[in-house]
């Protein structure tokens, strides 16, 4: 009896930080000026992405104004939905991305908020918006995952567990090429190292953490997986509405390989955008580069010089034609 006892005392008398570092997981967080040691596979600390990108004019828009302002865009992400692009927009789109050596990830819908959760119209139940509501919006987020590969589409956009979950069963089943790649929404929300750890064995390819992280909670996570992870650097001001800037270093070298996010504060929201809403989504496209410049050019004078990825580097999931 005494020895079963003790044997009781000392497990339960393990402090907690050496039980989480027994699980592979930081015992807490604490930033210190080492960088991350993790590259994304061309060797790079960070990439660009734009995202938003609603449409073939806008993607025109963003690839055009990346030329004029040499901001090296290696990612596009689009929000209103595969869904509600046809068949010709999508091709279009694939057609550009891939001339311009840039990964092209569109949306995997529906979601609660756009259906008929009540739910999800509630202050309290806001977080299950963007979840699927129901297992015919998973299988239809799945059809419209296999429909998007089959039109060239190599990155996807999913912000619900359980078609991340059924993504990753499909691809190993040879249902979705081998190559393609899921990034998660920020509307999944993984803000510490053990939920990361769970998408990453789910599938997920990159991780877009919450808006509103330091650099501190970013690096326990970077502990944590070794996939890349997405920051907003200025995130809409319906994710928070903050502009970091003057973080983007720090942020970096806490969390490498890393998706430097540019949005914009003040803006419209244009979801689910469509030829209505056309110019006006252009317009913020191309302003979501100039504010990629602008972060680039604080970087430059900061004195510090991570390197950043450029079209074309190896990793991406360029569209397939």
């Amino acid at each position: 009896m005494r020895d079963t006892e003790s044997r009781s005392i000392s497990r339960t008398s393990i402090p907690t930080g050496e039980f989480l570092a027994s699980l592979g997981l930081p015992p807490g967080e604490r930033w210190t000026a080492q960088e991350s040691p993790a590259r994304f596979p061309d060797g790079a600390h960070f990439r660009i992405e734009i995202p938003s990108v609603e449409g073939p004019r806008c993607l025109e828009a963003v690839l055009a104004e990346a030329e004029r302002l040499a901001v090296p865009v290696t990612r596009i992400s689009q929000g209103t939905g595969i869904d509600l692009l046809t068949d010709a927009e999508i091709r279009a789109m694939a057609r550009d991305a891939a001339g311009a050596g840039v990964e092209l990830s569109l949306y995997a819908r529906p979601c609660a908020a756009w259906g008929t959760s009540a739910m999800a119209r509630t202050p309290g139940g806001a977080g299950l918006g963007a979840a699927a509501h129901g297992q015919d919006q998973v299988a239809a987020a799945l059809g419209e995952i296999r429909r998007a590969a089959e039109l060239g589409i190599r990155s996807v956009l999913i912000a619900d567990l359980g078609v991340l979950a059924v993504f990753g069963e499909a691809r190993a089943a040879g249902l979705l090429p081998d190559e393609m790649q899921a990034k998660l929404s920020v509307m999944l929300p993984v803000a510490n190292p053990a939920a990361a750890r769970v998408v990453a064995g789910l599938g997920a390819d990159t991780i877009n953490l919450p808006t509103d992280l330091t650099a501190a909670q970013a690096a326990a996570i970077r502990a944590a997986v070794s996939v890349p992870v997405d920051m907003y650097i200025e995130a809409p001001d319906n994710l928070g509405g903050f502009m970091r800037y003057h973080q983007l270093a720090e942020l970096i070298a806490a969390a490498a390989p890393l998706y430097a996010k540019f949005g914009l504060r003040n803006a419209p929201d244009v979801y689910p955008s469509g030829s209505h809403l056309e110019d006006t989504a252009v317009a913020l496209s191309r302003e979501r580069v100039r504010r990629a410049r602008l972060g680039l050019d604080l970087l430059a004078r900061s004195g510090v010089a991570p390197v950043c990825s450029t079209p074309g580097a190896k990793g991406l999931a360029i569209p397939v034609l």
